[in-house]
C-alpha cells in the first residue's frame, strides 16, 4: 500500500512521463502537417489541447506543460499567418500564460506583448479592414472596430483579452493607458455582437474597465456593478472569476466590506469544476482566499 505521500509522488512521476509523450506526439503531428499543409488537423488538435487546458483542476501541471504547446502554436502560427483559429488560440493562451500563471512581472510584461501582436494578427486575418489598428486615431478605430461583425467574434475577443492583459502589465507606459477607451468600444461592439460563450466575460472585461479610475476622475462603478451583475447573470455563477474581479474592483473601491465579503466567500464555497472553466475558477479560488486574508488591511 502506499502512503498519501507516497501515491502523490507516483502521481507525479505518472503526469512527469505522460506530457513528455504527449508533447513528442504533437510534435511530429504538427511537423507532418507543416509539411502537407494540413491546417484542418493542427486547429483540431489545437482546440483539443485547449479544452484540456481549461478543463485541468492542477495549475502547476499546466505552468510545467503549457510553455511547449505556446511553442508549437508559434510555429504553426508562423507557417499559417492567415489562420485566425491557431492565431486566436496563441493570443488567448499566451494571455492566460503571462496573466494567470505566473508570477513574475516582467515576464508577464513580455508574454502578455507577444499575446497583443497574435491578437492583432488575428484581427488581421478575420478582416482585412482591422489591420494595422495601432497608432489610428479614435475615430478611425471606432469606425474599423464596428465594421466587424459575427464572422469576427473570435478573432474580436482574443484580441479585446490580450490587448487588455498587455494593458495591465504595462500600467506605466502612457502610450498603453491612451488605448483603454479603445478596449472600451472594442469590448462594447463585441458585446453587441452576441458573442456567444464568450458574453459572460466581455461582461467581466467592461466591468473592469469602468472600476479602473475612481469616481472623481471620471470612472463608472455602478455602470461597472450593472456589467458584473450581467456577467455573472449569463455564466450562472459558474465562471468565478466574475465575482472575484466584482469583489476587487468595485466593492474594493467603494469601501463595500459586506459586498466584498459575500462575493468571495461564495467563490470559496463554490464547485470549481464547470466546463471550459475549471483551471479559472481553480485559479478563482486561489485570488479569493488571498483577498479574503488581506481585507482587514485594506478595510
Amino acid at each position: 500500500m502506499f502512503s498519501e505521500f507516497s501515491a502523490v509522488r507516483y502521481r507525479r512521476h505518472q503526469l512527469a512521463v505522460r506530457v513528455p509523450a504527449v508533447i513528442s506526439i504533437a510534435v511530429v503531428i504538427l511537423f507532418v502537417c507543416l509539411l502537407s499543409g494540413c491546417g484542418s488537423i493542427v486547429s483540431s488538435m489545437s482546440d483539443g489541447l485547449s479544452g484540456a487546458i481549461l478543463n485541468q483542476e492542477d495549475p502547476e501541471l499546466v505552468r510545467e506543460a503549457l510553455p511547449s504547446y505556446l511553442l508549437l502554436l508559434d510555429g504553426f502560427a508562423r507557417s499559417n499567418p492567415d489562420n485566425v483559429d491557431a492565431l486566436s488560440a496563441a493570443a488567448q493562451l499566451y494571455t492566460a500564460y503571462g496573466a494567470a500563471l505566473i508570477d513574475d512581472p516582467v515576464r508577464s510584461a513580455k508574454l502578455t506583448a507577444h499575446a497583443k501582436d497574435y491578437g492583432e494578427q488575428a484581427l488581421c486575418a478575420s478582416n482585412g479592414d482591422a489591420c494595422g489598428l495601432d497608432g489610428i486615431d479614435f475615430d478611425q478605430y471606432e469606425a474599423i472596430i464596428r465594421s466587424t461583425g459575427e464572422d469576427d467574434v473570435l478573432a474580436l475577443f482574443s484580441y479585446s483579452l490580450s490587448t487588455l492583459a498587455w494593458i495591465r502589465f504595462n500600467s506605466t507606459n502612457f502610450d498603453a493607458l491612451v488605448d483603454l477607451p479603445k478596449m472600451e468600444v472594442a469590448l462594447d461592439h463585441l458585446y453587441s455582437l452576441d458573442p456567444g460563450e464568450y458574453k459572460a466575460a466581455t461582461c467581466m472585461y467592461l466591468g473592469v474597465l469602468n472600476t479602473l479610475r475612481p469616481p472623481a476622475l471620471g470612472g463608472k462603478p455602478e455602470l461597472a456593478r450593472e456589467w458584473f451583475e450581467r456577467g455573472i447573470s449569463l455564466s450562472e455563477g459558474r465562471d468565478l472569476s466574475i465575482k472575484v474581479e466584482y469583489a476587487r474592483g468595485y466593492a474594493r473601491l467603494l469601501y463595500d466590506r459586506e459586498l466584498y465579503d459575500r462575493l468571495l466567500n461564495e467563490v470559496m464555497q463554490a464547485d470549481v469544476k464547470q466546463s471550459d472553466l475549471t483551471l479559472f475558477n481553480v485559479l478563482a479560488q486561489e485570488q479569493a482566499a488571498a483577498l479574503l486574508a488581506s481585507a482587514d488591511d485594506y478595510f
